[in-house]
C-alpha cells in the first residue's frame, strides 16, 4: 500500500488526518443527525485531486464517499473511509450560444441561476441556492420553479466528467458510454466522483411565481383547494403546499412564530393574466395573510420557497403518492393539520406529473410513475432524534403507495430495502450491472447504495 504522502502529495488542496487543524469543519454537514470521522478528508480543487483521492483509496482498500456543499452523504462515513469535499471545485460556465451550463462539482444552483439570469436564461434549479448543482442532479432534480415545464435536471444533461472506481478520469456522454451515463443519471454516487457536468439551460426570464400564506386553522379549506388546482393544472405550472409549524424564535417571521402556517408555493411560465386565472381559487379559500405571488425575475426564483440557510438537526422521512387522494388528504390534516396536537415541523406536498412524467430523449434512471412527493421534516432541538414525528405520516401514506424515489430519499432510506423502492425492476436490474462493471468492489457505497450483483 501507498504512504499517503505518495499517493495525495500531487493534491492541491488540503489533506487532513483526524488530528489535523480544519478536520472536523472540512467535515462539517448541513443536516447534523449525519457526521463524518473518515479515515483522511482530501479537499479537492481540480479534477486530478479527485483521481489522487480515488486512487489513494483503491490502493489501500477503502471506501470513498464525495461531500460538496454539505447536503450528503447519506450515512456517516466512518473512520476506514477517503472523505472527497469538492467545495473548492466552483467553476461555472454559460454558453449563451449553445444555451448551456458547464459547472463543477462544488458549483451551487446559485451561482449557476445568476450566471444564466444574465444572458436570459434558467436552469432546472432547487429551492434552494445554496444546493450543490450536482447531488441535485444525480438523484434526478425537481425545480420548483420550471420543473414540471421541462422535466428533470437530469433529462437535460449532456455530459458528465467522472472519475471512476479505478481513478480514470472519463468525459461520458450518452455517444461514448451510453450504459453508464444512463446509470449516473438518477443513480445517484453510485458508479464514481462527478467533476463536472454540462446541461441545457432554457430560455426564460420571467415566470408569475411567489407563494400565498394562510393561517393554519384554514389548512382543510387551502389542501381542498389545492388538490382542485393540482388535478387540472397545466404543466407550466410547477407547485407544493406546505404545512409548517415554525418556532417561536426571533429570525421567524412574526406572523408564523409559534403557528401552524399553510404556505403555496407557485411558479407559472405563462402569461400573467392565465397565472392569475389559476390561483384565483386559491386566493378565495381562505383569509391570505401574505400573497407574494407575481412577474418574477428568475433570478429571484428563491424567493418562491425561502429554504433555511442555517445547518440544523432533522429527522426526514419521504412519501409518494400516485394521486392526492381523500385517503392521503385526511392522513396529512389528521397528522400535521390544525388539530393535530404535535404535528412534524415541516410537511412538503410537491406535485409532480406534467414534464416529470415523460420519457427523456435520452433514457436515465429517474422513475416516472410518481404524481406527488411528500416531504415530513422534524427539528430536533439538541439532537434528541427521538422527537420523530413524521414517521407517522409516511409509514400511513405508505400503506397508500410504498414507492420511493431517488430524488426523495433521506438518511432513514439509506438501506437497501428502501434504495430498491426507487426504481422499478428493470432500471434497478440494469444499475446492479452497471455497478457491477464500474464498483465490483462497492468502493462507493457512504450512497444510498446499489450493491453490485453478488
Amino acid at each position: 500500500m501507498s504512504h499517503p504522502s505518495q499517493t495525495l502529495g500531487s493534491v492541491h488542496g488540503p489533506v487532513l488526518f483526524a488530528d489535523d487543524i480544519g478536520f472536523s469543519e472540512e467535515a462539517a454537514v448541513f443536516n447534523t443527525t449525519v457526521t463524518h470521522h473518515p479515515y483522511v478528508i482530501v479537499g479537492a480543487t481540480r479534477a486530478a485531486d479527485v483521481q489522487a483521492a480515488v486512487r489513494f483509496g483503491r490502493e489501500g482498500g477503502r471506501s470513498v464517499a464525495v461531500l460538496n456543499t454539505g447536503h450528503g452523504p447519506a450515512l456517516s462515513v466512518s473512520d476506514d473511509a477517503v472523505l472527497i469535499t469538492t467545495r473548492r471545485m466552483t467553476g461555472v460556465r454559460v454558453d449563451e450560444r449553445a444555451r448551456t451550463a458547464r459547472v463543477e462539482a462544488g458549483a451551487t444552483w446559485g451561482q449557476v441561476v445568476e450566471a444564466a439570469a444574465k444572458v436570459g436564461l434558467a436552469p432546472l434549479a432547487g429551492s434552494s441556492p445554496q444546493v450543490g448543482v450536482v447531488g441535485y442532479t444525480l438523484g434526478g432534480g425537481v425545480s420548483v420553479s420550471l420543473g414540471r415545464a421541462f422535466g428533470y435536471a437530469a433529462d437535460h444533461v449532456k455530459a458528465v466528467d467522472l472519475v471512476t472506481a479505478d481513478g480514470e478520469l472519463r468525459h461520458v456522454t450518452p455517444g461514448s458510454d451510453p450504459d453508464l451515463f444512463s446509470a449516473v443519471l438518477g443513480g445517484k454516487g453510485n458508479f464514481g466522483v462527478v467533476t463536472a457536468l454540462e446541461f441545457s439551460l432554457f430560455p426564460v426570464e420571467e415566470l408569475y411565481a411567489g407563494f400565498l400564506q394562510f393561517a393554519g386553522e384554514h389548512a382543510p379549506a387551502v389542501l381542498g383547494a389545492y388538490r382542485s388546482l393540482a388535478a387540472t393544472a397545466p404543466d407550466e405550472l410547477t407547485s407544493s403546499v406546505v404545512l409548517l409549524r415554525a418556532p417561536d424564535l426571533p429570525f421567524v417571521p412574526e406572523t408564523m412564530r409559534g403557528k401552524l402556517t399553510v404556505l403555496v408555493r407557485l411558479a407559472y411560465l405563462g402569461q400573467v393574466r392565465d397565472g392569475e386565472a389559476l390561483v384565483a381559487p386559491l386566493r378565495a379559500a381562505a383569509p391570505v395573510v401574505v400573497d407574494t405571488v407575481r412577474p418574477m425575475p428568475v433570478a429571484e426564483i428563491a424567493t418562491i420557497s425561502n429554504d433555511p440557510s442555517d445547518p440544523s438537526t432533522s429527522v426526514e422521512h419521504f412519501a409518494m403518492l400516485h394521486e392526492l387522494s381523500p385517503a392521503a388528504e385526511k392522513a396529512i390534516l389528521e397528522v400535521a393539520g390544525p388539530d393535530a396536537a404535535e404535528g412534524p415541523t415541516l410537511v412538503t406536498l410537491t406535485q409532480l406529473g406534467g414534464a416529470f412524467a415523460r420519457p427523456p430523449a435520452t433514457p436515465n434512471a429517474v422513475r416516472r410513475d410518481v404524481a406527488f412527493a411528500l416531504l415530513a421534516l422534524t427539528v430536533a432541538p439538541g439532537g434528541d432524534l427521538a422527537v420523530d414525528r413524521g414517521l407517522e405520516l409516511t409509514r400511513r401514506l405508505a400503506w397508500l403507495d410504498d414507492r420511493k424515489h431517488p430524488s426523495y430519499l433521506s438518511p432513514a432510506d439509506a438501506s437497501a430495502g428502501h434504495v430498491r423502492l426507487a426504481y422499478d425492476q428493470e432500471t434497478y436490474a440494469r444499475l446492479t450491472a452497471a455497478k457491477s462493471t464500474w464498483d465490483p468492489r462497492n468502493m462507493f457505497r457512504w450512497n444510498y447504495n446499489i450493491p453490485p450483483r453478488a
